[in-house]
């Protein structure tokens, strides 16, 4: 196990742990083996366990803020940097309030972008395993 030299009274002693059990150390002092019983118990250092409770709420899906323009048109777009998972829309589809748009990851989480206000994709600006920064425009709903 560990080696060490001790030096007691102008002589030189070779010590090498052998095993340790417990409070009982095997041990050899210049080749000679002995078992050593220590008089406390050596304290192991116990790494903690983080012990967290499952969440008991479900996880919903990230609110998009939409300013609503003149023209009724509404641009989705990013709240957060990421990167696309999954279209879940293409042009032409008719949206409701809550369908599933696309599928962003950011920060290594799934984020489920939904549609807050109905209407027709007119536009998709993005591409699976494209990155996009936060407001960059991803989809336009008319």
């Amino acid at each position: 196990m560990k080696n060490f030299t001790f030096n007691i009274n102008e002589n030189s002693y070779s010590v090498r742990i052998v095993s340790q059990e417990n409070n009982i150390i095997d041990l050899e002092v210049n080749g000679t083996k002995y078992s050593v019983k220590m008089k406390e118990e050596l304290k192991t250092v116990k790494t903690p366990t983080l012990v967290r409770t499952a969440s008991k709420a479900a996880p919903e899906p990230v609110k998009i803020k939409n300013p609503s323009s003149g023209s009724g048109s509404v641009k989705i777009t990013a709240p957060i940097p990421g990167i696309i998972l999954s279209l879940n829309v293409k042009v032409g589809d008719t949206v409701k309030p809550g369908d599933l748009l696309l599928v962003l990851e950011a920060m290594k989480m799934e984020n489920n972008i939904t549609s807050d206000k109905s209407g027709v994709v007119s536009a998709i600006n993005v591409s699976v395993g494209q990155q996009v920064l936060q407001s960059e425009v991803m989809i336009e709903l008319e």
